[in-house]
């Protein structure tokens, strides 16, 4: 059985689609083939979003910064936007079935010291979390499309 893709897409692909990526393929990588990619990549993974799925048992460590444009002549069944420059500029993929817009706020735009940044990055993990276990969820009941 061919699992359909869902692919995660914000602007620099280093923090929420990440956390995103983690979390649903942790809960749905048995039936989902989950990816990530960005219309500007950053080019690497944040290393407090590493820190931060570390927490709860999800190692992101090898994931990898890349563009959209990897998945450009892919099946992707659904699209998922988790920032707002990435839902304006996401292209539609040969065979989307499905497009959601769900945006957070950017936790590599925190400040101050590392433990107040630490703050907001588990304050969106979090969000991410409830989000994406709720669609993975409703994918695994057959009740979300």
């Amino acid at each position: 059985m061919i699992k359909p893709t869902v692919l995660i897409l914000c602007t620099g692909n280093s923090c929420r689609s990440h956390l995103a990526e983690g979390f649903l393929r942790a809960i749905g990588g048995d039936f989902l083939d989950v990816q990530s990619a960005g219309s500007k990549p950053a080019g690497y993974v944040h290393p407090l979003a590493i820190q931060v799925m570390k927490e709860v048992n999800i190692d992101i460590l090898h994931h990898r910064s890349k563009p959209l444009t990897e998945f450009l002549d892919i099946k992707i069944d659904t699209v998922i936007t988790v920032c707002g420059n990435a839902d304006q500029v996401c292209p539609v993929f040969p065979g989307q079935m499905r497009r959601y817009h769900w945006p957070f706020r950017d936790p590599a735009h925190a400040t101050g010291t590392i433990d107040e940044q630490l703050i907001i990055f588990r304050q969106v993990r979090d969000e991410i979390r409830r989000v994406f276990e709720a669609y993975a969820f409703g994918r695994r009941d057959g009740t979300s499309d």
